[in-house]
């Protein structure tokens, strides 16, 4: 069966990742039979798994068919309030708690990670992974699952702010900046830090929408 050759994930995994991945993006009809077919699992835990994603509203209903949802405006802005007072969280909490060997982790990706900069949709992969990372240095299993629905609705915006020209080199720049307060063990300058990469990628989000709504008029 697929879902135990993809590290024994569940149908709602599944789901979620096929999401966060863009496989399925905003207003893309999801249906039971394809995904028991594509993910190799039954119909009934994918019925299940529909239904817990619309409970936490990443599905929404068009008739009587489900579909991804997508965020208003004020959808996205509320939610990237929430997620630069949580990040900006677990980075301080990371620059107190983080062992020597997350700290290195963290290192590693910010040099490791220079090498998707011509590649927006691996960046982004990447970039989830680097603030994965700070979340679990954080060591606090309460903010990290808050952190884990937020970046789930995350995956409801269409693009990634990673796309924008010149946005990759200096989110990279941002994410240095924070490890190496990180490392110097200033929680203040850590929350500081964060706070202020995503403070600057929903900015850029900003340009890229207007932008696209823009070349719609």
């Amino acid at each position: 069966m697929k879902d135990l050759k993809s590290g024994h994930k569940d149908a709602y995994d599944l789901i979620l990742e096929a999401i966060d991945m863009g496989t399925y993006g905003p207003g893309d009809r999801l249906v039971e039979s394809e995904l028991a077919e594509r993910f190799g699992v039954s119909r009934t835990p994918i019925r299940e798994a529909l239904q817990r994603l619309e409970t936490q509203s990443l599905l929404s209903r068009d008739g009587r068919s489900l579909i991804v949802a997508s965020l208003t405006h004020d959808q996205m802005a509320e939610l990237y309030v929430v997620r630069s007072e949580l990040e900006g969280l677990a980075a301080r909490l990371a620059a107190r708690h983080a062992t020597d060997e997350e700290i290195r982790v963290l290192r590693a990706m910010v040099e490791e990670d220079r090498a998707y900069l011509t590649d927006p949709t691996a960046l982004a992969r990447a970039n989830r992974r680097f603030h994965k990372q700070v979340h679990l240095a954080s060591h606090n299993r309460y903010l990290v699952q808050q952190l884990d629905l937020v970046h789930r609705t995350m995956a409801l915006m269409a693009t990634t702010s990673l796309a924008a020209e010149g946005r990759g080199e200096n989110a990279l720049a941002e994410h240095d900046a924070i490890v190496a307060a990180i490392e110097a063990r200033d929680g203040d300058a850590a929350y500081k830090a964060l706070k202020s990469h995503i403070s600057i990628a929903f900015e850029t989000r900003l340009r890229l929408d207007a932008a696209d709504y823009a070349d719609q008029v």
